[in-house]
């Protein structure tokens, strides 16, 4: 049976407007760092920028990896972190994250762990990729059933699909084994479906946009930076890039198409430690 989804009063002849983060790695310890980077500051960066640059967003997608110590604090100092902007703020797990203990207490009046929300002409379906357990990626057939039951109740609306990892290579051959396994199967699977115009996702630490040429035509294909750390791009090997803390801005046309850019905190203020220890 097809849960209930959060539905937004926004008219099907106006554009959804959405800002991404993902990746923050929090600890319960607000001074720790991942790699030499405090990764609460670089968060409450990120979202500084995202305050000033005043993007009229209508809600906020956080797709994964919220935790870094898997501690119930971990998740109360993200809402915390986001409150301030007033945004509602849809999640997902990644294979960071602990789902039992984000589910509990990722909470608030602005939190939602549900996995449709139906705004405009627009229905963002919000997968969980994880394996419990492992680094890399799987998608269910649980999730495939729920993506064919969300697309089947509303036909008429877009669709927007978002998971923690990357259904496609990023071409870092270290990185790359903690893909989504099933990757190609479930881009060709998703692709018969006329009404999926993107996927989107997390884990990589790094801007990706592409294009898989399906049936029924383009699919824009989305990975976004990380608020803390960056890997670097077309590494073989595990290295950290230089760049400094990330987010996504999106805005879903009427049309099916989408418009969007990744954005980053200015200056040069976070400098991970490229020879501290493992990620």
């Amino acid at each position: 049976m097809l849960k209930a989804a959060v539905s937004y009063s926004i008219s099907e002849t106006k554009s959804v407007r959405i800002v991404q983060v993902t990746d923050p790695h929090l600890f319960a310890d607000p001074e720790a760092q991942l790699l030499g980077v405090n990764t609460a500051q670089s968060l409450g960066a990120v979202l500084n920028t995202i305050s000033a640059v005043n993007y009229p967003a209508h809600f906020m997608l956080a797709t994964g990896d919220i935790s870094q110590d898997y501690s119930i604090q971990s998740y109360h100092n993200f809402v915390d972190a986001i409150s301030p902007l007033g945004l509602p703020c849809h999640y997902l797990p990644g294979n960071h994250d602990d789902p039992r203990i984000m589910n509990l207490h990722m909470q608030g009046s602005n939190m939602f762990g549900q996995k449709r929300i139906l705004a405009g002409n627009w229905q963002i379906i919000m997968l969980d990729s994880t394996v419990r357990g492992r680094p890399g990626g799987h998608m269910s057939e649980s999730e495939l059933a729920l993506i064919e039951s969300a697309i089947a109740a509303e036909p008429e609306r877009h669709a927007l699909l978002v998971m923690h990892h990357n259904p496609i290579l990023a071409g870092c051959a270290w990185l790359d084994q903690h893909c989504m396994d099933n990757g190609e199967e479930f881009i060709a699977t998703v692709s018969q479906y006329p009404q999926v115009k993107g996927l989107l996702w997390g884990h990589i630490h790094q801007n990706i946009e592409s294009a898989h040429q399906g049936p029924h035509g383009l699919i824009k294909l989305m990975a976004t930076p990380s608020t803390c750390i960056q890997f670097k791009p077309k590494s073989p090997y595990f290295a950290l890039d230089a760049l400094q803390p990330g987010y996504r801005l999106l805005e879903l046309k009427t049309d099916g198409s989408i418009l969007t850019n990744v954005y980053r905190v200015p200056g040069e203020t976070f400098s991970p430690d490229k020879d501290a220890g493992g990620y």
